[in-house]
């Protein structure tokens, strides 16, 4: 039964009359039987109890209100991860601000779009980096940009943040009423808002918890980042909807995960996790002694990463689909076939539908365009309309802008996509933006970034350059692309060519490119 709008975590499960709440936090500490049990479990091995945290956004809820922050205001938070980043996610939720989690790793230049476009009412940053915005910010019109660490322009006054018992009341929303708000992007155009509602998290947690058999005796070793959908909803969702615990590492870290593993007993990662893994002859199975489950998404694992896998440990990983407008929607199942280059079985009530280029769907084993339909997918992009009606069909199914083919019993394996867009390491990087910014390179004629198979991230963005009489090196395009991007966007390697392809309509061909360079990288594991 979910939980009534009670003020405080120990009232609320202690309460005899327990009413429904379409407020994603209190979906998500239904499951909480005793607030002193322990949420989370530090990379120093200190603690935080659901009651702590129950308190530390009930603060940071309460805080917001002070600042004028009300329902349906948009947060930015480009912060590092930490319990007060997860915090201040759940005192939105607790307080109805739609929450907008940014990479950290965004330069001022790549920032100023997302402020423009989120309209925020607040920003929350590091202290490092409050100067900085706060002056970008106040270009833009924003007012209040503040920190979630104990410095002057800290959002919760420290130590108060920390000491005694504290309530809010937890705002009344609609199902339908946004949650959060996350960017993401093909390769053509600028990032995009995809709107997520309280029940479209709400649902799709709820789907994983059960499909992958979380409980309350499970340890979830959690080394992903909390600024995208992966670490903030897939992981934390479960932890909670379940009353489990997770350890909370800064990021991921070889030597701290086979430190922390054995204590674990489910991992959530991306491909390069597991080959860096397999990569260290002191990961063997002796570490997985507690694991019951290894779920691997964000980006297609390689049938060699998968083998390799169960030969070292004698577990199989279970590969997911998923992406940011809908949440996970296939699975392979935690009990039964986990079928090797497949990503599983559509999720819940979900619809999943192969079709060709009018719609009309295909029967099993052809490929085609995969549509999806059910709550986990999102209301919309912010401020498109136009762009949201195109990316759903007449009959409401989302058009994923992936190609794949089912079997007759359902399985779903995915041959590729229909945009250019790369996943490395886990991370999305649109080549649009790293071709603009290459291009204004004097000695850059043109060029075209494309993703290249990679051993350890998957894919490995790759610039394929035309440059003209002048002498460029390597070393002045990263210095000019350092002061624009996010390290993980820059190329891992420059290839210069006399002129790109291109067909009979002058677009260039990234396939060729794709196929000619295919084995530039090392792709064995040994």
């Amino acid at each position: 039964m979910l939980v009534s709008h009670s003020s405080s975590l120990t009232d609320r499960n202690s309460s005899q009359e327990q009413s429904l709440s379409n407020n994603l936090y209190e979906i998500l500490t239904a499951s909480v039987k005793n607030p002193a049990k322990v949420f989370l479990i530090r990379e120093d091995e200190s603690t935080v109890t659901y009651r702590d945290i129950d308190i530390l956004s009930a603060r940071i809820a309460h805080q917001l209100s002070q600042l004028g922050i009300k329902k349906g205001d948009r947060l930015v938070a480009q912060v590092p991860k930490s319990v007060e980043a997860l915090a201040l996610y759940l005192g939105c939720l607790r307080s109805g601000v739609i929450f907008v989690p940014l990479n950290p790793a965004f330069t001022l230049n790549e920032l100023q779009y997302y402020l423009e476009n989120a309209e925020p009412k607040i920003v929350v940053c590091s202290p490092d980096a409050h100067a900085g915005i706060a002056t970008l910010a106040g270009k833009i019109g924003i007012d209040l940009v503040k920190t979630i660490e104990a410095d002057e322009n800290s959002l919760i006054p420290s130590p108060e943040i920390r000491s005694g018992d504290f309530n809010f009341p937890t705002v009344d929303v609609a199902q339908n009423d946004i949650a959060v708000m996350i960017y993401t992007s093909g390769t053509t155009g600028k990032p995009k808002g995809a709107m997520l509602s309280h029940r479209n998290l709400a649902v799709n947690g709820t789907d994983l918890k059960n499909c992958w058999g979380f409980s309350e005796n499970d340890i979830l070793l959690h080394s992903l980042p909390i600024f995208h959908v992966h670490g903030l909803f897939f992981a934390t969702h479960c932890v909670m909807l379940s009353g489990a615990s997770m350890l909370f590492l800064p990021k991921f870290d070889v030597d701290n995960i086979i430190k922390f593993l054995p204590q674990a007993t489910v991992m959530m990662g991306v491909p390069t996790y597991y080959t860096r893994l397999l990569a260290d002859n002191r990961f063997q199975q002796e570490c997985c002694s507690q694991m019951r489950l290894f779920i691997s998404g964000s980006a297609p694992l390689r049938e060699e990463t998968f083998q390799a896998f169960e030969t070292r440990t004698g577990l199989k990983i279970l590969e997911r689909y998923g992406m940011s407008e809908t949440g996970i929607n296939t699975s392979n199942p935690f009990k039964g076939e986990r079928r090797l280059g497949t990503v599983g079985l559509p999720l819940g009530k979900s619809e999943l539908r192969i079709v060709d280029e009018n719609n009309n769907p295909l029967p099993s084993a052809q490929v085609g365009h995969v549509q999806v339909k059910g709550e986990n997918v999102f209301n919309g992009y912010w401020q498109m309309p136009a762009k949201t009606k195109a990316e759903f069909t007449a009959d409401g199914f989302f058009k994923t802008g992936d190609l794949g083919k089912r079997s007759a019993d359902g399985y779903v394996s995915l041959v590729g996509r229909a945009k250019d867009l790369i996943i490395s390491g886990g991370m999305n990087v649109y080549p649009k933006e790293v071709e603009s910014c290459l291009n204004e390179i004097t000695g850059v004629v043109e060029s075209a970034v494309i993703g290249l198979p990679h051993p350890d991230f998957g894919e490995a963005v790759t610039a394929v350059i035309v440059s003209d009489n002048l002498k460029i090196s390597e070393r002045q395009i990263k210095a000019y692309l350092q002061e624009k991007l996010a390290n993980y966007k820059i190329p891992k390697q420059f290839l210069l060519i006399e002129s790109l392809p291109r067909n009979a309509m002058g677009k260039v061909q990234k396939n060729i490119l794709r196929k000619k360079y295919q084995n530039l990288y090392n792709t064995s594991l040994s």
